[in-house]
């Protein structure tokens, strides 16, 4: 653990950004968090506060969603003047703009590490103080939350399992202390990711979300039907889509075995999401609704967990995907490519909705991305049909990874599965069973990039398959770790002897 990593030590006060009262008497975290954690409520503000830190535009509010990590996917177009994630898509990692956004996810992980185990550090000690299933749910999702950042961290900055799973992986911070965290390699730290989830998968079985009650749709004041079996009102029992719930963690387990090249666990837990029945295909009705304001283009309800962003909404509009080229894009011809629009972009939902064509002053067409597109800008259920997420987890990436951990033992069961999502994105034409695995893969990830273009999941896909990156216009970028794997801060290496 670096200098930087050492300093979030103290930096609780500044990401409970719930626990305004506690702050205002007790601003130092050493201190303050006796006072916290005296509570059952106390716990849960600083759950919550761990998610309002995840959700800045620094992590998932936008680098590790729509922006750093689509760029290094090469999903979006890049004027020649837009140095900065110009300079990501060509992979210059010693671009002082790059070396500051990849610092601060690094350093921005770890620091919500740091307050994970800061509740797991507490939570045992504590545990009379409960109610109801709320100790299993707080250390649950404080444990599904750090194994959720570490992987991210590993994903992007140590090599793949497949590459090499005794190479240097990354710090697994089990711990809350001041001492510096030890590298394990990467096979020991992706054992480490999934003893965490293992046991949050325990601790969560009394979710809310799988009990009858609960009903996913959209949101109005929560997302759930409240009921005399959920019997509370409280904000952290409600809207559990917006949390590392049950299925997220059978979500984030199917991922990390298949990372793992364990595709026998990752089916199992991918099927658990399926076979839950709780996360409904979005209508086309709903997709392309004729209001602006009631379009779901990030199909909400089958959202198993997202990153809850109302307040980005503004840079989204202003910023990330401004009007015209200087904010990101796609070129004709690279839509035209990735969606295949001579073959199933012609009825492909997501061609029709996630992007519109536009021209400025007579210059070449290109498609603007609309999928967080925010008309107006408003967070009221009456404004807009959902709220502004960053999908995390979707229902569709559990068919996509049984289809590919089914593959290997029954080709025409993972055909199926991909064809199922391409049905619910309105391509009627089935794609043939091959019995070529490339001739499989390929189709795959081009679904795969299809249905999570602006979310930040191809990138890793690519690394874990240890396979080229396909260009926009199908350029094909070796597969190389000088790409996969991302350079750790200057300050690690000095002050944590790396």
């Amino acid at each position: 653990m670096n200098k930087k990593l050492l300093i979030g030590l103290f930096l609780l006060t500044g990401l409970l950004s719930s626990c305004k009262k506690w702050l205002e008497l007790q601003p130092e975290s050493e201190i303050a968090a006796p006072v916290l954690f005296s509570t059952e409520n106390g716990f849960m503000d600083a759950i919550n506060g761990i998610y309002n830190r995840a959700n800045v535009s620094e992590l998932y509010g936008a680098e590790l969603t729509f922006g750093t990590m689509e760029a290094l996917a090469q999903n979006y177009s890049m004027r020649e003047d837009q140095q900065d994630y110009r300079q990501t898509t060509l992979y210059n990692y010693k671009h002082g703009r790059f070396i500051e956004r990849k610092d601060k996810i690094w350093a921005g992980l770890y620091s919500a590490i740091v307050n994970c185990n800061l509740v797991l550090k507490n939570v045992d000690e504590k545990k009379n103080i409960f109610t109801g299933a709320n100790y299993e749910i707080v250390k649950g999702e404080a444990l599904a939350l750090r194994a959720y950042f570490h992987f991210d961290l590993l994903r992007l900055f140590a090599p793949s399992y497949l590459s090499n799973p005794t190479a240097q992986g990354i710090p697994y911070a089990s711990r809350y202390t001041k001492d510096p965290t030890p590298m394990s390699n990467v096979s020991e730290t992706i054992a480490l990711i999934l003893k965490d989830l293992e046991e949050a998968k325990r601790l969560l079985t009394s979710d809310p979300i799988r009990s009858a009650g609960y009903k996913v749709g959209y949101p109005t004041v929560t997302d759930t039907t409240i009921t005399t079996e959920l019997n509370s009102a409280s904000l952290f029992l409600q809207n559990r889509r917006h949390r590392l719930n049950y299925y997220a963690v059978c979500g984030t387990l199917a991922r990390v075995y298949l990372y793992k090249n364990d595709k026998a666990n990752a089916l199992v837990n991918a099927k658990e999401v399926i076979d839950a029945k709780k996360f409904p295909w979005t209508l086309s009705t709903d997709f392309g609704a004729f209001d602006e304001a009631k379009k779901d283009r990030i199909l909400y309800k089958e959202l198993v967990f997202g990153w809850y962003i109302p307040g980005m909404a503004k840079d989204v509009k202003d910023w990330w995907f401004r009007t015209g080229t200087y904010g990101f894009h796609l070129i004709e011809d690279a839509a035209d490519f990735i969606y295949e629009k001579q073959t199933a972009g012609s009825m492909d939902s997501r061609y029709k909705y996630f992007l519109s064509k536009n021209s400025v002053q007579g210059n070449s067409p290109f498609f603007e991305i609309l999928k967080y597109r925010r008309n107006p800008l408003s967070e009221t259920a009456t404004a807009n049909l959902h709220y502004l997420m960053a999908p995390a987890i979707r229902f569709s990436e559990m068919y996509y990874i049984a289809a590919e951990a089914t593959y290997p033992t029954d080709p025409a069961k993972a055909y199926d599965y991909l064809n199922q999502v391409r049905s619910a994105r309105d391509i009627g034409d089935k794609l043939p069973v091959s019995n070529q695995q490339e001739d499989f893969l390929k189709e795959l990830i081009k679904d795969v990039r299809k249905e999570t273009i602006a979310e930040g999941q191809l990138f890793y896909m690519y690394k874990r398959l240890n396979r080229g990156i396909v260009g926009q216009t199908g350029t094909i970028i070796p597969a190389s770790n000088n790409i996969f794997v991302l350079p750790l801060p200057n300050d690690e290496l000095v002050y944590g002897g790396r």
